[in-house]
């Protein structure tokens, strides 16, 4: 695959993760342990049923885990990062 393949790939990935967080994670989500792994299996699963590996996701963060937990800790409705 081309770089600018892979470049796409990871941008929708990245696009994913973002819409993703912004539209589903719950403002009331705990940032417990079993609430973010919850939410960080519904992640991978809700990408996978529209075609977008867990690696696309990946390449673009650390953590995905901890990705999502930040967005939990510092959720602020109407202020986006």
């Amino acid at each position: 695959m081309s770089l600018a393949g892979l470049r796409a790939m990871s941008k929708r990935g990245i696009d994913f993760l973002h819409k993703r967080i912004e539209n589903n994670v719950p403002e009331t989500a705990k940032a417990d342990v079993v609430s973010i792994d919850e939410l960080t299996h519904k992640l991978i699963a809700d990408a996978k049923s529209v075609g977008i590996k867990r690696g696309e996701i990946d390449e673009e963060v650390d953590s995905l885990y901890r990705t999502i937990l930040d967005a939990v800790v510092h959720f602020d409705p109407g202020h986006p990062e």
